[in-house]
């Protein structure tokens, strides 16, 4: 009933299906579309990119406008999702291609990005919300359209700026390392990308990325809301809970509240340096033990914090996991780059 009607508010629990499609779609499309970027080329790739991710802000707009929930299913779910999903593997493989001698860096560099869009989109949106709030709208619909006027001059101009190096170059000065069976770092046996599907280490990653990228974009997706719901007025200095706060005071919790979002983008961002740094050290198997092992411990502890009212602990813990989330996504990068000279696996993963 809610996908078509206009007479009543979205509750968050369903808008949070938007949220789950968006990411859905993010996967599967870099998996279905991995093999054509590699080879139609990551310019067209992330020209289709900017297309769908800015046409679905617009859709989403629209929804918003005419109160249409399917409209933000259809815009900022399926069509966002699989824009997302292009422009985040195109950058990925075409740095592979450039720094064979430094994949860890090149990956890094590149899933950066992609964590540390919080950081200024966060800020950004509920600045232009309160440029365009009225006293009948919030100004939502106003801010997808900014939004993604802004996106893509930036996208189109990152698209049409790829470049690929040409057939057989290497750095100057690089001779890529000969494989030794002493080396545990480097399997001995290269599986192509079209039968990855069958063997059980590939599902083994998948499963292991899964389950950690499954726990930070819970943590982000409602990152903003449990802050504010969970300390309330405290967050301003104010004894009330968030049910009793005035307009005013809202506003001002929101604003920690999208700080408290950028932070975890920080950390979101160290973590993908850091923690691939350290698998090269550690191993990448040891890695993701440390993954589960803190990360679970940090979860657990995370409702004594906020039943205690503890705000650093609370904070301190979702900082970490998210670092955690930041770390998987580049370990798993570099784990699927130990044996391959492309980024297909990468994307399949």
């Amino acid at each position: 009933q809610e996908l078509f009607t206009t007479t009543c508010d979205w509750k968050v629990s369903t808008l949070g299906w938007m949220y789950t499609l968006f990411f859905v779609l993010l996967g599967s499309s870099a998996a279905l579309w991995g093999g054509w970027l590699e080879r139609a080329g990551p310019r067209k790739a992330g020209v289709v990119s900017a297309l769908c991710w800015c046409g679905g802000m617009l859709i989403s707009a629209l929804g918003v406008y005419t109160h249409q929930f399917w409209l933000m299913l259809l815009g900022s779910g399926v069509i966002g999702g699989i824009g997302l999903g292009l422009g985040y593997i195109s950058p990925v493989s075409t740095l592979i291609k450039w720094f064979p001698d430094r994949r860890g860096m090149a990956t890094g560099m590149a899933i950066m990005g992609f964590g540390g869009g919080a950081m200024i989109g966060s800020p950004l949106a509920a600045e232009l919300m309160k440029h365009f709030a009225t006293d009948l709208e919030v100004g939502v619909w106003q801010t997808f359209v900014c939004m993604a006027v802004v996106y893509f001059v930036f996208m189109m101009a990152g698209a049409l700026g790829y470049r690929v190096p040409a057939t057989g170059w290497k750095p100057a000065g690089w001779t890529p390392p000969v494989q030794q069976a002493s080396n545990t770092m480097i399997t001995q046996n290269h599986v192509h990308v079209s039968k990855v599907w069958g063997i059980p280490q590939f599902w083994m990653v998948w499963v292991v990325l899964c389950m950690n990228v499954s726990a930070g974009i819970g943590v982000i997706g409602m990152a903003s809301p449990m802050l504010q719901e969970v300390f309330g007025g405290s967050l301003i200095g104010v004894d009330a809970k968030f049910g009793d706060l005035d307009k005013a005071q809202l506003t001002l919790i929101a604003g920690v509240a999208a700080g408290f979002t950028a932070l975890l983008s920080l950390f979101n961002i160290g973590g993908r340096f850091v923690w691939a740094s350290l698998s090269d050290k550690l191993g990448r198997k040891l890695t993701y033990i440390v993954f589960f092992v803190l990360g679970g411990a940090l979860y657990a502890s995370v409702p004594a914090s906020a039943m205690a009212g503890n705000k650093l602990l609370f904070v301190a813990a979702f900082c970490i996991i998210l670092s955690m989330y930041g770390g998987g996504f580049a370990t798993a990068a570099i784990h699927t780059q130990d044996d391959a000279k492309r980024g297909d696996k990468q994307q399949l993963v």
